[in-house]
């Protein structure tokens, strides 16, 4: 919903209803993660996909029909063996995509949702899909970190969703968690999608350098909060990086320690020192690897500047477990050569590394295209 909230935010604010589709599970190999969403206007425009075009007609269809209903519907898409122009998913996954009527009236929390992703406060959105009791599909939980808005009917279904979803939340994952038909643990007969929005992972990036700024437009297209920090305020200004939330003036070092002390740094942060001065990079190198939980750590330099950095960074008392962390020198090997084609490079390292892909070219490899986490 996240991609799709500036739309229906619109609709919901003018008085109107908007159908919003989103994928809430996927077999094989599905072309959106659950979550992924489409929502059609009152005046039939559309915003976002649940299938990357494989479905979206019938989706279409479905949400002008659920608009005019009322009726949520769970439907489930799959692939077509008789007619490749048939409703169907070409790419042979399935999806399951729930489909619903928004508005003041339905939604009545959806502002309060928009506020918390917006200050990046994590906030999960518990819908039921599925349930024996046609009038109890679509009700709908908001869960925070320690408070909750609305409702699923019985408070024991509410106090295990909300406690289940704080835990999907923490996980960073959304998924479909299946109760009883009154919350019953260990049971069948309601299914609840659960999505998670929490707030996007961060992306440090040490060295105010042309380079930089094009990791920070990079890093910001793929939903990164970036931070670009430099102790040379000449270098470190908002008007050069403007893909930057922050641009801060500060040594790297002491900027990363004041941010772990906050608690502001987890394993989905990705760390990018490309400053090319051992008296930058070296200290800051020592946080980042005595920091325990960093999802990426990685700096720029040549085969030789690599070897100097390692041996200053043992003679700074860093071990062999701690230095293999360190992605150095940064990047996949693509032949980069321009600071727009070096961020790309460091991208598709942070993106094999969060997946567990190999880097290589997909003809070369079989089986599932996507990687689980």
């Amino acid at each position: 919903m996240r991609d799709v909230l500036d739309e229906l935010l619109a609709v919901w604010r003018a008085g109107g209803t908007a159908g919003l589709s989103t994928v809430v599970r996927t077999m094989k190999s599905a072309p959106r993660p659950p979550g992924a969403a489409m929502v059609v206007s009152p005046d039939g425009t559309v915003a976002g996909s649940v299938s990357g075009g494989c479905v979206e007609a019938a989706v279409y269809e479905l949400a002008a029909d659920v608009v005019a209903s009322g009726r949520p519907e769970l439907q489930r898409y799959g692939v077509s063996d008789d007619d490749a122009f048939a409703v169907g998913l070409t790419c042979g996954g399935t999806i399951d995509v729930f489909t619903e009527a928004v508005s003041r009236e339905t939604f009545p929390h959806l502002q309060a949702v928009a506020d918390d992703i917006a200050a990046h406060r994590a906030v999960a959105v518990a819908t039921i899909v599925a349930h024996p009791d046609s009038a109890r599909v679509g009700a709908r939980l908001v869960v925070g970190a320690d408070s909750t808005l609305g409702t699923l009917g019985p408070a024991r279904a509410d106090a295990a969703v909300a406690d289940d979803a704080r835990g999907l939340l923490a996980a960073g994952r959304s998924a479909v968690l299946t109760y009883g038909p009154e919350g019953q643990r260990q049971e069948a007969g309601m299914e609840v999608f659960v999505a998670s929005h929490a707030p996007p992972p961060r992306m440090l990036v040490f060295g105010a350098i042309d380079f930089a700024a094009a990791l920070a437009r990079q890093a910001a297209l793929l939903g990164y909060r970036v931070t670009v920090c430099d102790a040379r305020p000449v270098f470190a200004t908002a008007a050069r990086f403007p893909a930057a939330e922050d641009v801060v003036v500060d040594w790297p070092d002491r900027y990363l320690a004041a941010q772990a002390t906050q608690g502001a740094i987890d394993d989905r942060t990705a760390i990018c020192v490309l400053t090319h001065d051992p008296k930058f990079d070296v200290p800051v190198l020592q946080v980042a690897l005595w920091l325990p939980d960093v999802g990426y750590i990685g700096v720029m330099g040549s085969r030789r500047t690599h070897q100097d950095r390692l041996r200053r960074l043992r003679e700074a008392g860093l071990s062999d477990a701690e230095l293999a962390r360190l992605s150095s020198p940064i990047g996949l090997d693509l032949g980069a050569r321009t600071p727009e084609e070096t961020a790309v490079s460091i991208a598709a390292e942070i993106i094999a590394r969060r997946w567990g892909g190999g880097g290589r070219p997909l003809t070369e490899l079989g089986g599932r295209i996507h990687h689980e986490a």
